[in-house]
Order: structure tokens, then sequence, then C-alpha cells
């Protein structure tokens, strides 16, 4: 298996993995499925959580909380100097679910989940006014398919 750079081992991702299936699986049961010690998964919970590895929220399906338009906005910035202080203006926003710094045609990436489509333009309006902000492009997703966490396994034999 990979190693990543906290050096995570087999039973870590194997902690990881029970709780992507279900966060509030409890220590006993992920011990008895990994067959180790209550002490060991503690420990090891406690360590991914300490160093920001796994965080333990409640996610939450966001059409069947009211939020009914989702869209992937790319942005361009001028001047290109402008594009870590234009991102950390997005970043404090609510509606935004992901945000990256991008290579090719445009400086950043941001997907949005807003309540509608009238949210949806008054959050665009508001990063067009940001500094830097020279243009965007929006695609609006009609319907998502698959919303996840990444999958695991795929690190293994890497």
């Amino acid at each position: 298996m990979h190693k990543n750079m906290s050096a995570l081992d087999d039973l870590d991702f194997a902690i990881l993995s029970c709780l992507q299936k279900d966060g509030r699986a409890s220590f006993t049961v992920m011990a008895e499925h990994l067959h180790v010690s209550i002490g060991t998964i503690r420990t090891r919970v406690n360590k991914l959580i300490e160093d920001g590895t796994v965080n333990i929220i409640g996610r939450v399906d966001p059409d069947k909380v009211g939020f009914r338009s989702y869209a992937h906005i790319a942005i361009y910035i001028r001047p290109a100097t402008l594009k870590e202080q234009v991102a950390k203006q997005i970043l404090s926003l609510p509606e935004v679910s992901f945000l990256a710094g991008t290579s090719g045609d445009y400086d950043l990436e941001v997907d949005v989940m807003c309540r509608d489509n009238d949210h949806l333009v008054q959050f665009i309006n508001t990063i067009s006014g940001f500094e830097g902000i020279y243009q965007t492009n929006t695609t609006i997703y009609f319907k998502v398919y698959k919303y996840a966490q990444p999958d695991l396994e795929l690190l293994k034999d890497a």
C-alpha cells in the first residue's frame, strides 16, 4: 500500500474505511471487525483526528435539505498575482463546497451549492465584484449522480 507523508499504515487505512462507511461506528465494532483491541482503535482514531487526517461529521444530502442549484464556476483572474487573495475571499463564502487552483485556461475552479437559481445569481454577482476576477464561466449541474468521498482502495498497490 502506498504510504503518504504522515506514514499511515494498513490499520489506519482500514479504520478510515470503516469510518467512511459509518462515521458513528463504535470503537468496539471497529476493533472486532479489524481484530485489534479497542484501545488500539481509540488511540489510532484520536491520532487521525488530531493530525487532521479525518474529521467526523454528519454528511447531509444537499437536495433533501433544500439546496436546488449546484454549479461549477471557472474563474479567470487578472493580474495573476491576485490569485491567492481571490481564493481566500471565495473560500470564506458558505456556498462553496470545493475550491482549487488550476492549470490551463482558467485560474480557479469552484463548486457551489445554492438554495435556488436566484441565490446562485447572487453568488456569481458577489464574486464578480472581487478585485482580480475578470471573467467567470458557470456550468449548472442539472442532476448530481454521485457525491462521494475518495475510495481508499484506490491507494492499494500504488
